[in-house]
């Protein structure tokens, strides 16, 4: 009987030895943060350090990067809010976890967990090819980009505790990119994403987060169906509208373009019919374009159904004849730029076109001058056609001497010399044209 309460107390301590090391020194918390790791610069991000031994107290610690002071010294009671964070508080955290029995023994240490703060450098840009609705089993492609050129990006869905996707960016001239693939795609998959851009000497201080993509899952449910009022075909600036309808109880309907890739949403309202349905009103319509819809419930907003079949809208008529447009304006409504130019190039033209004017009559005037003093005709000699013997030439040419210009031109003589001689006192010289020499006269 004693041997056997021996045997039992050695077995009793052994276990216990065995015990102690797993509950004081053995046993790791695990270490996690709310609402993620990637924490924008001036937020809060909670650190809770959790275990199933009952651990009453923590203590946290970061490995590297730079010192946070509030951690020195510090015991918590499961978690610690840390905050307004600056890039000092990027980096690799760990907790610990102390048993009530044993207020000086402490745990192994948790799971490293790395946080990261964004906004220290521009943020780069998202974009999914080929597109951002992904029908079930299919891949897209994540494209992050930026002209900053970053050795890393990191890829993170919104809504998730788990780390962010890293990868080695390419580096070129216009500055970095990578491209994540995402699939097969599953509703696990579909959410909002954002990327971050990274340099190798501070590898948790990100730049801010690029604008949200939400990458959907399409292809779930039955289609609806999309109709156009007043018809498919109008006229330029006649209204629109688009009308998304089916007996499924979709909460949401979505309406997208595929040539812009821009989606509106808007509730389904029940019709009297028994049907669910959404009007999308276009407004006047300018350009033609090709629509589908998609219905979706309200607790899976990434999940949509199968397309509707595609809607053609086409728009007939000239668009400036009904509202002015911002490349081609109406006849009817004056461009005030092209006014401008207007005004402008005839600033310019008017005085040209005098000048021009100026400059031919000065040049004619010239030109007429040189040709009449080209005559040689008599200085100060008065002179005058008498009778002669000779035939009279039926055609003289004359040089009339004026104090400021000379003139050339021809005037047809009478055949008989008038009998009272003239009174006036213009001087007259005969200028060779049909005979080989001129007469000169003088009047006494």
């Amino acid at each position: 009987m004693s041997l056997m309460v021996v045997s039992m107390a050695c077995v009793g301590f052994f276990l216990l030895q065995g015990a102690w090391p797993h509950v004081y020194g053995q046993d790791k918390p695990f270490l996690s943060a709310w609402p993620s790791t990637v924490v924008s610069e001036g937020e809060h991000v909670s650190l809770q350090c959790r275990s199933r031994l009952g651990f009453n107290k923590f203590s946290l610690s970061k490995e590297d990067g730079m010192p946070v002071p509030e951690l020195y010294n510090g015991v918590f009671q499961n978690s610690f809010l840390m905050g307004p964070v600056t890039p000092a508080h990027a980096g690799t955290y760990r907790c610990w976890g102390s048993h009530p029995h044993s207020p000086t023994g402490w745990s192994a240490p948790s799971n490293p967990l790395v946080i990261m703060v964004t906004g220290v450098h521009r943020k780069p840009s998202l974009l999914a090819h080929p597109g951002p609705l992904v029908k079930s089993g299919e891949t897209v492609i994540l494209q992050c980009w930026s002209d900053i050129r970053f050795e890393h990006f990191l890829l993170h869905r919104e809504g998730t505790t788990e780390d962010p996707l890293r990868l080695v960016g390419e580096l070129h001239d216009a500055g970095s990119q990578v491209n994540y693939s995402v699939g097969p795609m599953t509703p696990a998959l579909a959410g909002t994403y954002r990327c971050f851009g990274s340099v190798t000497h501070l590898p948790y201080e990100l730049s801010a987060p690029s604008d949200p993509l939400d990458i959907v899952i399409i292809g779930l449910y039955g289609k609806p169906s999309l109709s156009a009022q007043p018809g498919p075909t109008v006229q330029a600036g006649e209204s629109v509208t688009l009308s998304c309808s089916s007996r499924r109880s979709y909460d949401i309907y979505h309406l997208s373009r595929e040539e812009r890739g821009h989606e509106l949403r808007l509730p389904a309202v029940p019709k009297v019919n028994g049907t669910f349905q959404a009007d999308f009103p276009l407004g006047p319509a300018t350009h033609g374009g090709t629509y589908r819809c998609f219905g979706s419930f309200r607790d899976s907003p990434y999940e949509w159904s199968k397309s509707s079949d595609p809607l053609l809208i086409s728009v007939t008529g000239n668009p400036s004849n009904s509202w002015p447009s911002p490349t081609e304006p109406s006849s009817k409504i004056g461009n005030p730029r092209h006014l401008h130019v207007l005004i402008g190039t005839s600033v310019v033209i008017i005085p040209f076109a005098i000048l021009l004017f100026f400059l031919l009559h000065r040049w004619c005037s010239n030109k007429k001058n040189a040709v009449v003093m080209d005559q040689e005709p008599a200085g100060n000699r008065t002179v005058n056609r008498e009778d002669s013997d000779e035939q009279d030439p039926q055609e003289v040419t004359y040089a009339q001497l004026d104090h400021c210009v000379f003139t050339q031109r021809k005037i047809t003589c009478p055949s008989q010399r008038p009998k009272t001689p003239p009174t006036d006192t213009s001087v007259y010289t005969e200028l060779p044209n049909a005979e080989p020499r001129s007469k000169v006269f003088s009047r006494p």
